[in-house]
């Protein structure tokens, strides 16, 4: 059995790595870290887990935590991770750390966006983007740290991706046009998030400057060979669970002069993602809804192209705890463990 530990295991991002490994074969946790209930059962915490889970919650101890498990995830603020990490640590124990502290390699970019010093710049070179359907090939069992992707990114980054790949869509002319629900908020209290405050309500938030922004276009950057820079706007929406982007892009002209047809921009989304278990690339005509993903891993995506205007319309949808945190979070755990990589995330969407 894999040993597990999760730090900020009360986080609704931990809490789901919880409920996934709880059902996962080949691995068991053993330490629920939790800075604002050391000493409290789990189960109180998270009445879900009432006779499922007997463990008490303990501190953010990594030190003492790596000498007892094979794998930590940190479900964590940003900067919690940077700037506790040592070498000492990553030669016990691997980390997925579910934060932004190692996603992005520029770490000039990393202060810049999301202000604050980051405390171990040395390890962001050896620390692997968890996108598995990109970057599949570089988790292995000698990864030493996984920065595994944010909600959003995944989402957005999944949806473009073979377009700009194989260069059918102008990256820099991509605007991501993004939904979510409160979840992806976190936990604690706060006024924007209060019911009276997201009930019967929509809003824009992050307007040019949300933090994810930088790390959607580096990972198109490397998919391009090229420097990208988009626009991305964030909205919350009154609902528990989801993400649903509308990605807009200027389609590239062929060599006759004419734009890339129907036929032709399926083609490239199957030639990455036919053999990909969690990204379902939609029949024709339908479009991705939050609801036909909730609770599982899968990423359903779909376009339209508007000959009108020769830009194409590309949708995606994912539940933001699942594959947009914990759930990928176990898929890179599988990797790095050389398990098969839908262990413990075999989850048919829930509905209603």
């Amino acid at each position: 059995m894999i040993k597990v530990g999760i730090i900020g295991a009360t986080g609704y991002a931990g809490a789901e790595l919880v409920r996934l490994l709880k059902n996962h074969k080949e691995a068991e946790i053993i330490w629920y870290g939790s800075r604002s209930y050391i000493d409290k059962k789990y189960a109180e915490v998270y009445g879900n887990m009432f006779q499922i889970v007997e463990n008490i919650c303990k501190d953010d101890n990594i030190d003492e935590l790596a000498d007892m498990v094979d794998v930590i995830f940190t479900a964590t603020p940003q900067g919690f991770l940077a700037g506790i990490l040592s070498e000492e640590i990553l030669k016990k124990v691997k980390i997925v750390d579910l934060s932004a502290d190692f996603r992005i390699k520029d770490v000039k970019v990393y202060e810049k966006w999301y202000g604050i010093e980051h405390k171990s710049p040395q390890f962001i070179p050896e620390a692997v983007y968890g996108l598995c359907e990109i970057n599949r090939g570089k988790i292995n069992e000698n990864t030493r740290l996984v920065a595994n992707p944010g909600c959003y990114t995944t989402c957005s980054i999944l949806t473009a991706y073979p377009l700009v790949k194989e260069g059918i869509i102008d990256p820099n002319t991509l605007i991501v046009d993004a939904k979510s629900g409160t979840s992806g908020a976190g936990r604690g209290a706060k006024l924007p998030n209060l019911f009276c405050e997201v009930n019967e309500n929509m809003k824009a938030y992050g307007v040019a400057t949300h933090r994810h922004t930088p790390e959607i276009e580096e990972q198109l950057g490397y998919a391009c060979g090229g420097e990208v820079t988009i626009n991305f706007t964030p909205h919350l929406v009154p609902m528990n669970r989801g993400i649903l982007a509308t990605e807009y892009a200027s389609l590239n002209k062929k060599a006759d002069g004419t734009y890339p047809s129907y036929e032709e921009v399926k083609a490239a989304y199957d030639k990455y993602y036919k053999d990909e278990k969690f990204v379902r690339v939609l029949e024709k005509g339908v479009c991705p809804e939050t609801k036909w993903v909730e609770g599982s891993n899968y990423v359903d995506i779909n376009f339209v192209i508007d000959e009108r205007t020769g830009r194409i319309i590309m949708m995606g949808a994912l539940d933001n705890l699942v594959k947009g945190a914990a759930g990928q979070a176990v898929q890179n755990m599988n990797l790095l463990f050389g398990l098969k990589e839908d262990m413990g995330l075999d989850l048919v969407p829930m509905f209603p």
